[in-house]
Parts: C-alpha cells; sequence; structure tokens
C-alpha cells in the first residue's frame, strides 16, 4: 500500500468520524426507538459519585450510542456481520431455522427457585379456593429442532417436572398441551409470546385441569387483524432481514365487559384495542397492553370467577377464557402488591391461576406477593 493511499483511507476515515460526531451532536435527542421498542439513555447526569464510580462514563457510552445518526442501520449493520462471521447468536436471540428468532434460556438459579415455589405454596395454604399452578414453556423448548445445533439452553422440561412434583398447587401441563401441536404456528417468530393459536391450546389445558369443557377449534373462525408484527425479539436481535408476523383472533368481543386499570383506577377496556396496530408494540392489542389489574366480565355465563397470577402471555389467552369463566380478574405483580388473599375474599373467587412463561417465572422478583 503506497504512503499516499495511506494517507487517503485515513483522511477519509477522520472525515467519515467527524459527519458521524457532527451530524449526531445536530440531531435532536430521540423520544423513543420505534424498531426497539424502547426508551434511549438520558444524558448522564455529572456528579462526584457517578464520576468515581464509573456510571457517568457508563452512560455517556449508552447515550452516544442510542443517538448515533443511522443507528438502525449500524444495529442491522452488526446483526448481518454477526451472521455472515457464522454465529448463531445476537444479544441473547438464537438465529434458528424457519425465518425464527429464539431467545435463549438459560438455566435458573436453583436457590431462587426454591425460594419462588415456597410462595406459591404459600398462596396455597393462605386461600380457601384451589390454586392451580402452570408454567409455559418457551419456544426453544418446544421447537428445539429449529436451534442451531448445539445452541445452549435450559431443559425446561425436566425444570418444569421438578417444579410440579414438588409444589401441592393443582399443575397444568402447558408443556404436553403444545409440545402435542409443535407443527403449527404456536409462537411468533418474531416475538417471545405465544400466537392467539398456542394460546387457545393453553386453555384449553387449563380447562382440562380443572375438569371443564375443551373448546373445539373447528368452532371458531380465525380472523388476522395484521400481517406487519415485528415483535421483542426482531427489535433486540437486530434482524431486519424476516418477513414480519401476522396476529390473529379467533373469539369476539360481543358480550364482554372489560375493566382496566392502568393507573389504579378503573376504566373502560377491551379485549382488543384496535389503535396499537399501527405502533410497534402491536402485541398490546389484546387488552391494551400492561396493566396492574384487568377484569374481564362474560355477561349471562355461570362459569367460575378466576384470579390470574400472571404475565403478558395472558393477554392473549384471555379472548379463550371467556368462553368458560364468567370472571377472570388479571394480577400482575411486577406493578401490584395487594393481597392476594384479601382480593381473593372480597370478590368472591372460585380458584386462583399462578400462569406464568418460563423465562418470566425463574427471573420474576415480584412472586412474593403470592405469599401476602
Amino acid at each position: 500500500m503506497s504512503k499516499k493511499f495511506s494517507i487517503f483511507i485515513t483522511v477519509l476515515f477522520c472525515a467519515f468520524l467527524g459527519c458521524m460526531s457532527v451530524g449526531s451532536l445536530l440531531l435532536p435527542d430521540k423520544d423513543f426507538l420505534p424498531l426497539e421498542n424502547r426508551y434511549p439513555q438520558k444524558p448522564p447526569k455529572l456528579s462526584i459519585e457517578n464520576l468515581s464510580s464509573g456510571k457517568f462514563m457508563e452512560d455517556a457510552e449508552d447515550y452516544v450510542s442510542d443517538h448515533i445518526l443511522g443507528r438502525d442501520f449500524w444495529v442491522a449493520a452488526k446483526a448481518w456481520s454477526e451472521r455472515l462471521s457464522g454465529k448463531q447468536e445476537n444479544n441473547g436471540v438464537y438465529f434458528a431455522a424457519q425465518n425464527t428468532l429464539i431467545n435463549r434460556v438459560d438455566r435458573p438459579d436453583p436457590a431462587k427457585l426454591d425460594r419462588d415455589m415456597g410462595y406459591v405454596d404459600a398462596l396455597v395454604g393462605n386461600v380457601s379456593v384451589p390454586v392451580y399452578f402452570g408454567l409455559i414453556p418457551s419456544a426453544g423448548s418446544i421447537w428445539q429442532g429449529r436451534l442451531p445445533v448445539g445452541a445452549p439452553t435450559a431443559d425446561e422440561k425436566a425444570i418444569i417436572d421438578q417444579l410440579y412434583f414438588s409444589t401441592g398447587a393443582s399443575t397444568i401441563d402447558l408443556y404436553g398441551a403444545l409440545e402435542a401441536h409443535s407443527t403449527g404456528d404456536i409462537y411468533y417468530r418474531t416475538d417471545h409470546h405465544w400466537t392467539s393459536l398456542g394460546a387457545f391450546y393453553g386453555a384449553n389445558a387449563i380447562f382440562a385441569s380443572m375438569g371443564l369443557e375443551p373448546l373445539e377449534l373447528a368452532d371458531y373462525q380465525k380472523t388476522t387483524v395484521t400481517n406487519q408484527f415485528n415483535g421483542t425479539l426482531f427489535s433486540s436481535s437486530g434482524v431486519r432481514w424476516l418477513p414480519p408476523d401476522s396476529i390473529d383472533t379467533y373469539i369476539p368481543d360481543q358480550g364482554i365487559k372489560v375493566t382496566s386499570y392502568f393507573k389504579g383506577t378503573p376504566e373502560p377496556g377491551s379485549l382488543y384495542v384496535d389503535s396499537w396496530l399501527a405502533e410497534k408494540d402491536k402485541y398490546s392489542y389484546f387488552l391494551g397492553g400492561r396493566q396492574p389489574l384487568c377484569v374481564v366480565e362474560k355477561e349471562g355465563s355461570g362459569g367460575p370467577k378466576v384470579l390470574i397470577v400472571r404475565d403478558s402471555y395472558s393477554d392473549s389467552l384471555t379472548p379463550f377464557l371467556t368462553e368458560r369463566f364468567s370472571e377472570i380478574h388479571l394480577f400482575d405483580p411486577r406493578d401490584n402488591l395487594t393481597s392476594l388473599k384479601g382480593y381473593a375474599e372480597e370478590h368472591n373467587i372460585d380458584a386462583v391461576i399462578v400462569l406464568y412463561s418460563f423465562a418470566n417465572f425463574i427471573s420474576d422478583s415480584n412472586l412474593f406477593v403470592l405469599a401476602r
């Protein structure tokens, strides 16, 4: 390489860095990163404490990274480079077969599992109604055949079997229900949730554990409400080359009353909130997204009243549950510290269901609420 060419490359590289720096500084701060479905890092706060701990530089680096010119392009380019280099994973997301993105699920901390199962059993002893416990396996467990060869992931079935054996709650065989239909589109390809079809099979697993009549899929008509859903794994992986998912519904919302408690006070809600279909977070179409409490009532139903301690998987599950339950009280411990025992007594609950995805159960820090 000649000296002149070396100088030219150096000047070109410095000019590129200069243009990127100036362009990034001139850009207004972003309020939201829609493709990544998150809020960007705020400007770092200068203080002696932050400087001495290193937090100032960490926050500054994150701030610059989040506000760099052309960030969406660079995020996608990184994912492409990882893929082309032969790597099968980026940011904890596997590049799986059949245009699928799958979260890596690490083996959980046994001490945390023991503690959390103690909370489940405390709930069994605290309430005077039956308590059911169900863990929803991740796509990586049910769709193991799609994972890259040798991809490390937790043995969810073995862990779930162990937890079910140790608890005093009645258990729900969600693993078996989903595994029996593993060839179907029971999870989204770009999101960690189950699809409405997966939720259908999950609902029947719940009904079976409670001795209720199962639903027949042939009795329902599938309606596709969008075919442009790019979910959480699309956001975190940087992958931008996969076709989007579709979101389907099976249950109409006629005769259903929904009361949402987004800010602690009741307001009219809906099984389906169409405005979310125009947003990046299209999964919030179901019930309107995360909320501390949501009460769903089926007019004229003589079915039992259930309290479900849950995560976001229950949002798309709830429409199917309205077919057998008269009232469904959806309780999210991330934002609700109400006594479950008191709530169940006050609302004449007939059964309590603790229902979590496996990945959320092993990482949730709010399960102590079960014992309150």
